[in-house]
């Protein structure tokens, strides 16, 4: 790769790599502790893992969970928005969002550095996998894919399982984003870790990786740890390895695969109008060529 132009923009991103506790003003207090922590090792944009709020609750279906939903705006971004006012930094929230009586998403708010509720994004992909048994408790999202200007960058939000859709990413970053964040919830199933687990974790790298080359941007992806079992069974042993990869794809930071972590990654955002200015790939895509991309599938004529 070239190298970047003289004209700088470094900041720094705070990444929040923490445990759950079953108690949800228990995690929003030490997550308040953690984003402070980042602001005074310099963070400018901080982002909390997926639903940071509570443990893991999508690893049975019981309407009991729906408890914990609330409303955005609502108690936990007043709360936050305090503390991005304080110390004049963007956070990233990802919460269980009560939109109307039987109607929820899993919803990540963005909060800028005055502390100004910028608005929300909606998890547009719902897995239904074991243990993870997102559609029973999440509609998924109807505001599309977001890009929101704040005080230190451009950015877009997309949460965990959109980690797997190009689409996403590329919808992102079409807007001008030039990091994309993913609030996470990822992890082994213990029984499968030891034969799936190596090439479980690296499909899960390689795949945002390729998002930051395809698209000329930051990714950061940032992860929970410990292992979780509110419900009793195996549970899921989260895999943490919140990392940040830059415009070339190349992975520039990463967290510990067992320990809580409040990662202080340094950018340089002038690297995404170098990446993009000499790997074009934005300015040869061909738009005119693309209608099958909303079909489900391109069946063979006739099928």
């Amino acid at each position: 790769m070239p190298k970047p132009r003289s004209t700088s923009r470094k900041i720094k991103l705070g990444l929040i790599q923490m445990r759950c506790d079953p108690d949800p003003k228990v995690n929003l207090q030490r997550a308040i502790q953690k984003i402070g922590e980042a602001a005074r090792k310099g963070a400018r944009i901080v982002c909390l893992q997926e639903l940071f709020r509570s443990e893991y609750f999508c690893q049975i279906e019981d309407h009991d969970y729906f408890k914990l939903a609330e409303k955005i705006p609502g108690p936990s971004t007043e709360a936050l928005s305090k503390v991005a006012k304080k110390h004049k930094i963007v956070i990233i929230a990802s919460l269980f969002e009560k939109r109307a009586e039987g109607l929820y998403h899993n919803t990540a708010a963005v909060i800028d550095a005055d502390g100004k509720y910028l608005g929300k994004y909606r998890k547009m992909h719902i897995p239904d996998d074991p243990l993870y048994y997102e559609k029973f408790y999440f509609t998924p999202g109807d505001l599309g894919f977001k890009s929101w200007k704040t005080k230190y960058a451009r950015i877009g939000v997309l949460v965990c399982w959109d980690q797997w859709y190009p689409e996403a990413a590329r919808l992102t970053a079409l807007q001008g984003s030039e990091i994309i964040f993913y609030p996470t919830a990822i992890g082994w199933h213990p029984s499968e870790k030891k034969k799936y687990g190596k090439a479980q974790h690296s499909a899960w790298e390689t795949i945002q990786r390729a998002h930051a080359v395809a698209n000329g941007c930051y990714v950061a992806a940032v992860n929970r740890v410990g292992h979780e079992r509110p419900d009793g069974g195996d549970g899921i042993e989260f895999f943490g390895q919140s990392f940040v990869a830059d415009t070339s794809g190349e992975i520039v930071a990463k967290g510990d695969v067992h320990r809580e972590e409040v990662m202080v990654v340094e950018v340089d955002l002038s690297n995404v109008d170098t990446t993009r200015t000499h790997w074009p790939f934005l300015r040869d895509r061909r738009i005119d060529a693309y209608q099958d991309i909303t079909k489900r599938f391109v069946d063979e004529e006739g099928g």
